[in-house]
């Protein structure tokens, strides 16, 4: 007998019909309405998502790195959270790495059946030479895609520590990873449209799992980003702020304070000695 599949929830029908006889009023008020139980899911996953930050905590302090892998939309996510990272933080690139199925032209172009091959998920993460102290988090809605179950399940048999985040229950993908946040938005607007809440869903976990991770690898003091980029004026001129603020200088001093050092954290810790 044969094994029943799971349902895809991500694949069933929108809730709304005829969305091409709807004014665009109703079509924005429609996609609000549907954006708005995203939050609420992912409120559900938190237990999931406090264990795996637990996990990856402590390997990233023994050096350990955090890849993500996607591809299609969850795979530009998992990147643009990744790129992120060293401006906002003052982190090397290689601390968090984004991995999509088809290499960088994916990120704007659809590569034909780059998703499908399994094998592939896992010869892409060896340029990066994996040890048993990184964590390779899989980023799917249906948890079926072959390239980043066969990353998972390969990270896993290798010593790495896994986890899948996907949008519907019981998957190929949740069943290969050490911890799997498994976050059920309900049907898209546009049928099977994952780019639109099972996106969104994904976006706030990526949001929250390398947040949390910053935070808990001290790259925020207070709740400022006292380790961010001084890559623009906007930046400089927040830092100078900083400074003004937990030393009572001047701005012009403070800003040259600011320059000099680096960073925010820096200047701190030399008025401290």
């Amino acid at each position: 007998m044969e094994e029943s599949q799971p349902i895809k929830i991500t694949e069933q029908p929108s809730h709304f019909g005829h969305l091409e006889q709807m004014s665009v009023m109703e079509i924005l008020q429609h996609i609000n309405e549907e954006d708005a139980v995203v939050a609420g899911a992912v409120g559900q996953v938190i237990p999931q998502i406090s264990v795996l930050v637990e996990a990856i905590v402590p390997r990233m302090r023994r050096g350990g790195r955090l890849f993500y892998v996607g591809a299609g939309t969850s795979g530009r996510l998992g990147i643009l959270d990744a790129s992120e990272l060293p401006p906002t933080f003052g982190v090397p690139e290689t601390w968090v790495v984004g991995i999509i199925a088809g290499g960088d032209r994916a990120l704007r172009h659809a590569v034909e059946r780059a998703e499908d091959v399994s094998e592939q998920g896992w010869r892409d993460l060896q340029a990066y030479h994996p040890t048993t102290d990184d964590t390779v988090l899989g980023i799917a809605a249906s948890g079926t895609t072959p390239y980043v179950v066969g990353a998972v399940s390969m990270a896993r048999e290798h010593g790495l520590l896994t986890g899948g985040i996907t949008n519907n229950l019981n998957t190929p993908l949740a069943k290969a990873a050490h911890y799997a946040i498994e976050t059920v938005v309900g049907p898209e607007f546009v049928t099977g449209s994952t780019r639109m809440k099972s996106g969104t869903a994904q976006k706030m976990i990526l949001n929250m799992i390398s947040t949390a991770l910053m935070i808990r690898l001290g790259r925020i003091r207070g709740n400022r980003m006292v380790n961010m980029q001084l890559s623009n004026a906007k930046l400089i001129d927040r830092g100078t702020r900083m400074l003004q603020e937990s030393l009572g200088l001047g701005y012009d001093e403070a800003r040259r304070l600011l320059l000099e050092a680096g960073s925010v954290e820096n200047a701190l810790k030399q008025q401290k000695k």
